[in-house]
């Protein structure tokens, strides 16, 4: 293992740790049935060196039943963000771990049953008294049982384990739950193998159910929810092309001698663009950053049998001989997006460091020079995880293709406002539902240039607040003639008394301001107020480094400043877009 993997260098590193002004803040708490020394040194580590101020609170062995089920423990008080709750399959079965085939077949079902209700129990009581995510570990299914090459018969040990999981799986399983999750740790053992991972002398000396040189590599694989939950996220990919996409230099070997699909190294390309293709379908942006002549390397991506990914899967392409951090800026500006939103994937040693140094938000991937490694970091990047893939996100690639008709359209008619006359926008207005509330707190999260007050909410917050006789919660669904841009505003309102609401959130994705959705969105809370017989709304700017789009939103429209808030009178009007086709579903 590398020194950086090593428990030893989480435990000294979290040492060094001080108190430092973080843009990101988590309180995590870790709950075990077994022995989890070094976890929260280690977690605390991992989001200090991506800007995460994590608070962590470990409770004692053994004690995540009173933990949870007790509401004056030590949990309670704490309130994390995200719990995690790490079981171990000896523990929950207890002796019927040895002792599984001695039990009538009968009585082994109802085995699954009572496990199955007491880990329920322990979930839904979570769910019930916090407005936080739970993430529960699977059970592991051992690869050893007494019964060796007999053990294929139903409700066998293997089996039991399997059928408890799956009720796990089944009865959590999104959007059903959206605050308790089941990591799956049978995939951690599958990628890093049971012996590796269970170390008898270490389980013996003191019950540690995960040996010590891989505890690093199973924080690693929570940081993702650590990640998805703190908004930070990757969406986008760019994409060096000579040794990264393909092997050899087009400049000098020429189209038919790049390495791409007929020998070992030009397989080891094609496996890479299958993967990146998969995030791509998922909702990861790709772009293209390269120094080449535009002709030699667009004919490979256009014209290659071999060649995976397709023009139309790049929705920014900079293929130049400008400066690499350049083009970044560039991109970034172009998709509308932040430069922290972007992974750099480059095979010179050179590049990769020019653009960390000039450009710190940007995650630069270490990239090996054997590129058989390359789908394995693609695929171990916990960097792009999230909670929940949304309708959005799918769509996403074809989104940018449209935005590139839109521009087109917009470069063509010149002026502005002729440009929104032919668009045909349309915005659909929603009340939170359980299809939408995923997506209302992804854009919380993640939306900062129009985002009046930026604050950040989880999904099961966000369903709170819909909940509430208190709250109004509502989303725009945005299309016009190029295509559906989908959920890309929402608003929360707090109802404070009888005469006016607070706006509490107001935001929209960057992608569709300026062209009038925006005042459409404010229109719809002031009829609404109205209708209610509310005389005023009020609201706040909360200014951040990123936000200056929106600065001036209030006072456009006609809200008056009294100290905080930026207040507005209903038996005024706002002049509506007139270019803007408003549905509203109620």
């Amino acid at each position: 293992m590398k020194n950086e993997e090593n428990l030893a260098y989480f435990l000294n590193e979290a040492k060094t740790i001080k108190p430092r002004e973080l843009g990101k803040k988590i309180r995590i708490a870790f709950l075990a049935s077994s022995t989890i020394n070094g976890f929260e040194e280690t977690m605390r580590v991992k989001c200090f060196q991506k800007g995460i101020d994590c608070i962590t609170y470990v409770a004692d062995y053994n004690q995540y039943n009173q933990e949870i089920l007790n509401q004056d423990s030590e949990l309670y008080k704490f309130k994390p963000d995200i719990t995690f709750l790490i079981l171990d399959t000896r523990h929950v079965l207890g002796e019927h771990f040895f002792s599984l085939y001695s039990i009538p077949h009968q009585d082994r079902k109802e085995i699954v049953y009572t496990k199955h209700k007491e880990i329920q129990n322990i979930c839904r009581t979570f769910q019930d008294n916090f407005d936080s995510k739970l993430v529960v570990t699977s059970l592991q299914i051992p690869s050893y049982s007494p019964y060796g090459i007999s053990e294929g018969e139903d409700y066998g040990l293997k089996d039991v384990i399997y059928k408890i999981n799956y009720e796990l799986f089944n009865e959590f399983q999104r959007p059903a739950s959206p605050k308790v999750f089941i990591y799956d740790f049978n995939e951690f053992v599958s990628k890093f193998g049971e012996n590796n991972i269970f170390n008898y002398k270490q389980f013996f000396s003191g019950d540690i159910k995960i040996s010590t040189e891989y505890i690093p590599k199973f924080v690693n694989e929570l940081m993702g929810y650590v990640y998805a939950s703190s908004g930070i996220t990757k969406k986008c990919i760019v994409l060096d092309l000579d040794n990264t996409l393909w092997g050899g230099i087009i400049g000098e070997d020429g189209f038919d001698n790049i390495k791409l699909g007929d020998n070992p190294v030009g397989r080891s390309f094609v496996e890479f663009q299958k993967r990146l293709l998969a995030l791509n379908k998922r909702g990861i942006i790709l772009a293209i950053n390269s120094k080449n002549n535009f002709d030699d390397a667009i004919e490979v991506i256009q014209k290659h049998p071999n060649m995976i990914l397709k023009e139309e899967n790049f929705a920014c392409v900079k293929i130049n001989w400008d400066d690499k951090v350049v083009n970044l800026q560039k991109i970034a500006k172009e998709l509308n997006i932040g430069l922290d939103s972007m992974v750099f994937f480059d095979d010179d040693p050179i590049n990769q460091e020019y653009v960390r140094e000039s450009l710190p938000g940007v995650l630069v991937v270490d990239l090996p020079k054997d590129s058989s490694q390359y789908p394995q970091i693609i695929t171990e990047m916990k960097e792009l995880d999230v909670l929940k893939i949304t309708e959005e996100d799918t769509k996403r690639s074809d989104m940018y293709l449209d935005q590139k008709k839109r521009k087109e359209l917009e470069n063509k008619v010149g002026d502005f406002n002729e440009f929104l006359k032919q668009m045909n926008i349309e915005v659909n207005v929603q009340k939170a539902n359980s299809f939408s509330i995923p997506r209302i707190s992804q854009l919380t999260l993640k939306t900062n240039q129009f985002n009046l007050t930026t604050r950040r909410y989880q999904e099961e917050e966000v369903l709170k607040f819909s909940s509430s006789e208190d709250k109004i919660v509502e989303c725009v669904k945005v299309s016009d003639k190029f295509g559906d841009n989908g959920i890309t505003g929402t608003y929360i309102i707090e109802k404070k008394d009888n005469d006016e609401w607070i706006i509490d959130t107001f935001l929209l994705s960057c992608r569709i301001m300026g062209r009038g959705v925006e005042e459409i969105m404010m229109n719809q809370i002031i009829e609404k107020a109205k209708s209610s017989g509310i005389k005023k709304i009020k609201g706040e700017f909360i200014p951040t480094a990123k936000n200056k789009p929106a600065e001036n939103f209030y006072e456009k429209l006609g809200f008056k400043k009294e100290d905080e808030f930026w207040v507005f009178n209903t038996d005024n009007i706002i002049k509506k877009p007139e270019h803007i086709k408003v549905i509203k579903n109620e």
